[in-house]
């Protein structure tokens, strides 16, 4: 039976991309005040984003917990008996925290192995996306996590938003926070770098914002997966990835969509690229 990859919903992958290579997802919460929903089960992108931007106060998010782990783990021990879950970065979530503690919850019926990406949304989805076309292909456990912990490395995630307001608030800001107070008609680019928030540069209109987060990613070689995301502006992620088709092929780059949980701390207006670099 062949290895399953479980992630969760911060990886914000494209439902019909988990569906079509059998990654099961574990969704965080988003909570408006005393109403709770799962990330992209009971509360869509649009749905959130219409609340956020009318929303009083920011929401809160919070992981799986340890049973919801153990539950899909013990699940899927079912038809497998080799499961790898792949996690955003425990700088910013207790998510990879729960699902070790719900590998312990579960019964003995797989082998289970947990790893921290050091990223999130797309830039753990390609890891995902990697890991689960290697064990549709027959890989082993042990295989494809070593081929993960040394993609881990040279995968990247960065992002332009329109105000860091949405970071701060949410506790996520990292190591821009030096940049609070000095961004008045600046756009702040921002990278997963460590597994936290990193300030890239800043620039003077959002035209050139899209324009960098282009010329970044080209400077990468031998790219093996991208994605593009978005917040609230399909546009602009559309011009993204025209502009970066140019350089590679077009109908493979990943749309993608920032959810509920990613969306609470970019806020509207974000665009981002994800991507994945070869050996």
């Amino acid at each position: 039976m062949a290895l399953r990859v479980v992630t969760d919903s911060t990886a914000d992958l494209p439902p019909k991309v988990a569906e079509e290579l059998r990654i099961v997802v574990v969704p965080l919460a988003v909570n408006f005040g005393n109403e709770s929903y799962l990330d992209g089960v009971d509360l869509s992108a649009d749905e959130f984003y219409h609340k956020l931007q009318h929303s009083p106060a920011l929401p809160t998010t919070s992981q799986p917990s340890p049973g919801a782990f153990a539950q899909t783990y013990d699940r899927l021990a079912a038809e497998t008996s080799e499961i790898l879950s792949i996690h955003i970065s425990a700088k910013l979530s207790g998510t990879y925290a729960s699902a070790i503690a719900g590998r312990d919850l579960a019964g003995a019926g797989a082998h289970i192995e947990v790893i921290d990406s050091l990223q999130t949304s797309m830039g753990l989805g390609l890891l995902a996306i990697m890991a689960a076309n290697a064990a549709n292909n027959g890989a082993s456990l042990d295989a494809v996590v070593e081929m993960v912990e040394r993609a881990i490395p040279r995968t990247q995630f960065f992002g332009a938003v329109d105000t860091l307001e949405y970071l701060q608030k949410g506790g996520r800001i990292g190591k821009a926070q030096f940049w609070l107070g000095t961004l008045l008609n600046v756009k702040p680019l921002l990278a997963c770098r460590d597994g936290e928030t990193y300030p890239l540069e800043r620039v003077r209109s959002h035209k050139r914002a899209l324009e960098r987060l282009v010329e970044l990613a080209l400077e990468h070689k031998n790219i093996q997966d991208m994605a593009v995301m978005h917040s609230t502006t399909p546009a602009d992620a559309e011009l993204t990835s025209e502009r970066l088709s140019a350089a590679f092929p077009g109908e493979r780059i990943y749309r993608a969509r920032f959810g509920p949980v990613i969306g609470t701390y970019l806020g509207p207006g974000a665009v981002g690229v994800a991507l994945r670099e070869g050996e």
